[in-house]
């Protein structure tokens, strides 16, 4: 009951700021772009700083053996999750853009901006695991989530744009900090100066806050009637919250797996639709009412099917 208290309060203190970033941008109180620009400095400058951060605090030499295993059981996942989005899209809708935008929220959940901030607030033990365990998540995206399904048609995408992608300021402070950790194995003490481990750890602190306000403004511009009367939207959020992280709970009670490779997956599976579904195609002048319809009803529902989902663990 404790997990269950614990994870209630934090999905609603993510969904009062959701709440505050909608309210912004749909009474149009803040300036236009807004959402735009918070979104680079999430990508810029507060995701890095969480990185660098944490694996700066908590990546060791001992950790290397099992930041394989979390990764390599990430990518099992996601070679399962694939081939069942695409089977279950393509029975939902006839049209293909719209089976394109199923099958990306299928396989790919707000992990980023939302499970962070759950594993930030519930289980910070596991914060350092959840963000090794992510990283072929976030591969998968930049390499082909994003370039074959939300672009697909529009242009083509090189193998470079796609490395290029992949090479991204995330990545860059997973990278350092990395580095910044294993260095205290030779050099015991080694340490930042104080004034750049405090900024770097005062921006990750943002990283939270800002993205809930950031999920707020991005679907603060629907129209409300139209999603909630379309019941393709309920049925793929309940695919997605419900679904999906029970039929993955049931089977790993049946695995002799440790703790925290179960949160983990769990970390990212239980989160509500994400936002690329929404973002992304409208860059290209796309319909986006089905996308954020999905990201607005699953995140409303969510704050019910998360703490549920983790009672059980």
């Amino acid at each position: 009951m404790e997990i269950f208290t614990s994870t209630i309060n934090q999905t609603l203190y993510l969904f009062s700021l959701i709440l505050v970033g909608f309210l912004l941008g749909k009474y149009k109180l803040i300036p236009d772009g807004s959402a735009s620009v918070l979104a680079k400095l999430e990508s810029l400058i507060l995701i890095p700083a969480v990185m660098i951060d944490t694996f700066m605090k908590d990546f060791t030499v001992s950790r290397l053996g099992s930041s394989g295993l979390l990764i390599l059981f990430c990518a099992v996942i996601l070679a399962i999750s694939i081939p069942m989005a695409f089977f279950l899209s393509k029975r939902l809708t006839k049209d293909k853009f719209t089976q394109n935008v199923y099958t990306y929220g299928l396989i790919f959940s707000n992990f980023g901006y939302m499970g962070l901030s759950v594993v930030r607030g519930v289980y910070p033990q596991f914060y350092g695991d959840y963000a090794i365990y992510i990283l072929p998540l976030y591969i998968a995206i930049y390499a082909w989530g994003i370039s074959a399904l939300l672009i697909d048609g529009e242009r083509k995408v090189s193998l470079k744009e796609r490395l290029k992608s992949i090479v991204n300021p995330m990545f860059l402070g997973v990278f350092i900090g990395m580095i910044l950790g294993l260095l205290k194995t030779p050099f015991p003490d080694f340490a930042l100066p104080g004034f750049l481990s405090s900024s770097i750890s005062a921006l990750g602190s943002c990283m939270s806050p800002v993205a809930m306000l950031l999920t707020g403004m991005t679907v603060s511009n629907i129209d409300i009637k139209k999603t909630f009367t379309n019941k393709s939207i309920y049925l793929i959020s309940v695919i997605r919250l419900v679904a999906i992280p029970v039929v993955a709970l049931g089977l790993f009670k049946l695995l002799p797996l440790p703790y925290g490779f179960e949160i983990c997956a769990l970390c990212a599976l239980a989160m509500p639709l994400g936002l690329n579904t929404v973002v992304i195609p409208s860059a290209y002048g796309k319909d986006t009412s089905v996308a954020a319809g999905m990201a607005l009803v699953s995140h409303l529902l969510s704050c019910i099917t998360i703490p549920l989902i983790f009672l059980f663990t």
